[in-house]
């Protein structure tokens, strides 16, 4: 399964991750014998100067995003791989839930979906991260709570400029194609 999302959030979500790593999480990264590549860097203040760096860099300080999304879609026709978006998961978690279930050969009938969509959903997460969160939450200032964090896209309409969002766009496009750059910001797929 491959859940894509606009990489404007994905920027926000990472930046809260980024902000929010404790010592240990540095220490792990960049005291490692043998590290390959620049030490991992803390990042700027600004979610706006990540955002720009990132996308200048092609996904710094992290993986090449584009890389990671252009490879999946390549591949997204292969029987064995389930497409989904975040902001559907989001929209109607219902129905993306019943689709992967189909997709898995699992029967609708035999799932209580009251119990999958708490345990799906934002607050049983948040509620919950010390399970959820990765190691635990042991990275993260704050512990869990901090890693699951909002859960929401669009916070980056009110900080980008016109500008740097015609960037990003021109960005996707290039590096994507039309089609899947139109699938990462919509969630639509086409015909």
């Amino acid at each position: 399964m491959f859940v894509g999302r606009d990489g404007r959030d994905v920027v926000w979500s990472l930046f809260n991750h980024h902000a929010r790593a404790n010592e240990q999480w540095y220490a792990t990264l960049n005291d490692t014998p043998g590290l390959v590549g620049e030490p991992m860097p803390r990042p700027p203040e600004s979610v706006v100067e990540y955002f720009d760096t990132w996308l200048e860099r092609d996904g710094y300080p992290l993986w090449s995003f584009w890389e990671l999304v252009r490879s999946w879609w390549d591949i997204r026709s292969l029987p064995n791989l389930h497409f989904t978006h975040f902001a559907a998961l989001r929209s109607d978690f219902d129905g993306e839930a019943r689709r992967l279930a189909e997709f898995l050969g699992v029967a609708a009938d035999s799932l209580d979906w009251g119990a999958v969509a708490q345990h799906c959903s934002f607050d049983y997460m948040k509620a919950n991260a010390g399970k959820v969160a990765p190691l635990g939450g042991v990275f993260w200032e704050g512990g869990p709570q901090t890693f699951i964090h909002k859960g929401t896209n669009g916070r980056w309409r009110d900080l980008l400029s016109a500008e740097q969002v015609a960037r990003y766009e021109a960005t996707a496009t290039e590096r994507l194609g039309e089609d899947c750059a139109r699938w990462l910001a919509t969630g639509e797929l086409p015909a």
